[in-house]
């Protein structure tokens, strides 16, 4: 809802900073996503870095997480984990004054390294 957008924006959620909040959710989901994710082995992160990208039009806010490790291996389940916690940290915090938020669209957007290689949504 546009008001509910408006009072994220503003911090002027009841329960405080709903992006700031959000951002150290999907930093700790992400350096937990070996024990979240059946058969994800822990990985020693060396950076998750968490954007918010507020759309006033369509009262939405787009979350983006990226992962980084100094290794062999790609690092795109801790990514999607730490985007899917901050969007459910934001409707947690929210759901008192908006039931009708949704969460959507979760997907890859770019990752490089492990054995498949380099990946780029077109």
């Amino acid at each position: 809802e546009a008001e509910t957008f408006r009072r994220i924006m503003d911090r002027e959620i009841e329960k405080g900073d709903v992006l700031g909040v959000a951002q150290v959710a999907g930093i700790q989901a992400a350096k937990k996503t070996g024990e979240l994710i059946p058969m994800c082995h822990p990985l020693s992160l060396t950076a998750v870095d968490m954007e918010f990208l507020p759309d006033e039009a369509r009262h939405s806010i787009e979350v983006r997480a990226t992962a980084r490790l100094v290794g062999r291996t790609g690092v795109e389940m801790e990514a999607l984990v730490a985007a899917a916690t901050a969007a459910l940290t934001i409707y947690d915090m929210c759901k008192a004054i908006d039931r009708a938020m949704t969460v959507t669209d979760l997907r890859l957007l770019y990752k490089t390294g492990g054995k498949s290689g380099t990946f780029r949504r077109p």
